[in-house]
């Protein structure tokens, strides 16, 4: 799942740079987006975003309430980075939001390009962050109690 995430928002980031850069219009850009993986049956960049958005949201939902709490009943030391994982779960909440706030306002107003381009970058940081940070210290126990 989390190949699959990064390799979704690298997509996503590169076609809304070509387009930024003018080296792709929009029309492309959409063909092209029409045919990744979770966006087959969306035909705009919002309701791609917000296909990518609500699927970050349910995976972090589930491991939330399925995954963490068992790894808290059946490995104790790892409440610190379950609390922390948990922690960015909302903050990366927060920054999905600041993504879905800034495409509304690119849709009604192109010159906020930046503003979306921004959030984008940083939901990037955070995003890869946070998945690289959970299977450094979750793989192993997750693969000890077949999760």
């Amino acid at each position: 799942m989390h190949d699959h995430l990064r390799a979704e928002l690298a997509r996503l980031r590169d076609l809304a740079g070509q387009v930024a850069a003018g080296t792709l219009d929009a029309g492309a850009a959409r063909d092209h987006i029409s045919t990744m993986t979770m966006r087959q049956n969306n035909w705009t960049l919002g309701a791609y975003c917000e296909s990518y958005c609500r699927l970050v949201t349910m995976h972090h939902s589930a491991e939330d309430a399925m995954v963490f709490p068992h790894l808290r009943r059946v490995e104790p030391g790892l409440a610190p980075v379950l609390d922390r994982l948990r922690e960015e779960h909302q903050a990366i909440h927060k920054v999905l939001e600041r993504v879905d706030r800034a495409l509304v306002a690119f849709v009604t107003d192109p010159s906020g390009l930046d503003e979306l381009r921004a959030a984008v970058d940083l939901l990037t940081d955070t995003l890869l962050s946070h998945l690289s940070y959970e299977e450094h210290e979750l793989v192993e126990p997750l693969a000890r109690h077949g999760l």
